[in-house]
């Protein structure tokens, strides 16, 4: 595999100048990207920003208008990319499956298509936890099953890059966190994984780097604490007090940071910008236990989202 699937500079896929026009519509508008190899990468972004047109692009599903896409250092359409191609999985955002196979042949016929071997198929289906479903018919399996399912169509050909359209789909909790397990442990392989998904929240402790997408274009590209950063939202501290001590506090704080505090039934509720963060917790540090509770919530990434996207 490593022969034939390497990257230049630690690069598993690199984008550079992509655009994609659909008559007067451009789908995607001067891209560039750089993934590394083994990072867990999401993509974001409102329906029709570009998300499944890039995705499509970065497969070989289809043709961009400009630009260029390497995957494992292998042009898409070039005459280097049918033997990269085999390296890579994909689970598409609506899974289509033979209602009448049973999981294991289901998977059995996507190897043959993968050329794959088909010693890989019984030991994918354990990875996603269908073990006892195997010789069950499609038509009996519940959503989140055949969702699974999916994704152990996507790990047949052990695969150097994973693209997962909304994978979590119809998944329970205990599911998603499993999926999210499983991705850990390839990446440990040295897989490389990109992923898109309308649950913000469920990204946002689960990817290395995320790219926004709006209107075709790359808004941003980070972690989300250097896009927390980016955006220069507030924290937020959360205070609980004795009713007694909430004048004090607040004249404290408003003296560091030239912010009124708001006033809660049990507190005060400070949103002050991150470089005041070390003077407001020295502000309160006098006040000892007097402060009965202090909670600093950041920005989630629905936020970040919204202050880039909007």
């Amino acid at each position: 595999m490593a022969s034939t699937f390497q990257g230049s500079d630690g690069a598993a896929v690199s984008l550079r100048g992509v655009s994609k026009h659909y008559g007067a519509l451009q789908a995607v508008d001067g891209v560039d990207l750089e993934i590394p190899r083994g990072e867990i990468f999401g993509l974001i972004g409102h329906n029709g920003a570009g998300k499944s047109t890039l995705f499509k692009a970065m497969l070989g599903l289809v043709s961009v208008t400009r630009g260029d896409i390497r995957i494992g250092g292998a042009q898409v359409g070039g005459r280097d990319f049918r033997a990269a191609r085999r390296h890579l999985g994909y689970l598409p955002e609506n899974v289509v499956l033979y209602d009448n196979l049973s999981g294991l042949e289901t998977l059995r016929f996507f190897a043959r298509l993968k050329h794959a071997p088909l010693a890989q198929c019984q030991p994918a289906l354990d990875r996603v936890g269908l073990t006892h479903a195997g010789t069950r018919p499609v038509r009996d399996y519940s959503k989140g099953m055949r969702q699974r399912l999916g994704f152990a169509q996507a790990l047949l050909g052990a695969p150097r890059v994973l693209f997962l359209d909304e994978p979590t789909n119809g998944l329970d909790p205990q599911a998603i966190r499993d999926f999210y397990a499983t991705l850990r442990g390839l990446q440990a392989e040295g897989v490389t994984v990109i992923i898109t998904s309308h649950i913000l929240a469920e990204l946002q402790e689960r990817v290395d780097r995320l790219a926004i997408m709006s209107a075709g274009k790359i808004q941003a590209v980070g972690s989300v604490q250097a896009l927390r950063e980016q955006t220069q939202m507030p924290l937020v501290f959360e205070l609980q007090l004795a009713v007694e001590d909430a004048t004090a506090v607040s004249h404290a704080l408003t003296a560091v940071t030239g912010t009124t505090p708001e006033a809660l039934p049990n507190g005060l509720c400070l949103r002050c910008p991150r470089a005041q963060k070390m003077a407001v917790l020295a502000a309160l540090a006098p006040f000892g236990t007097r402060v009965l509770d202090v909670k600093m919530l950041e920005p989630s990434l629905e936020d970040v989202f919204f202050g880039f996207s909007d």
